[in-house]
């Protein structure tokens, strides 16, 4: 089995009070590999106090989700003998208020574009690898999000 760890700090400024709600959500997530990323909560959450150059939760479960598709998507096409020039993605995702009203990300959707090496696969054959990508992503098997794929041509 395998384990993965992240470090997240925040700290409190030295002129905030902490209790009236108004301090700063900006913090860092660090990595075991050495890489450390500024991160916030979303401007579309707690605007007045969050870090815009930060990434926030949201945006880095979109990432999880398209990353980890990627992943499983050049892994299937290299195992099938076709070579990807690039891979590029406009994930989205989209926050909603569940049944009980609480917000949750109810659904991220890919928007991967494909460059390939020589004649470009037929569209059953690249929508076939994304089918079982998704079905193969660590991630997506985690959460209960619809992933939905939207391949651009």
């Amino acid at each position: 089995m395998a384990h993965y760890t992240a470090t997240i700090v925040w700290e409190r400024g030295d002129s905030e009070v902490f209790t009236d709600n108004r301090y700063s959500r900006g913090h860092s997530w660090s990595f075991d590999g050495g890489v450390s990323i500024r991160a916030s909560s979303s401007p579309h959450v707690v605007p007045r106090y969050s870090d815009p150059a930060g990434v926030d939760p949201e945006e880095a479960f979109v990432a999880s989700l398209s990353s980890c598709h990627m992943m499983s998507f050049l892994y299937l096409a290299a195992k099938r003998g076709l070579v990807v020039n690039r891979y590029d993605d406009t994930a989205e995702g989209a926050m909603e208020k569940n049944a009980s009203g609480h917000f949750w990300v109810s659904r991220v959707t890919l928007r991967p574009r494909i460059a390939w090496e020589g004649d470009v696969p037929e569209r059953s054959v690249v929508d076939a690898l994304h089918h079982q990508a998704h079905e193969e992503c660590f991630i997506a098997n985690s959460v209960r999000t619809e992933v939905r794929c939207e391949p651009h041509d």
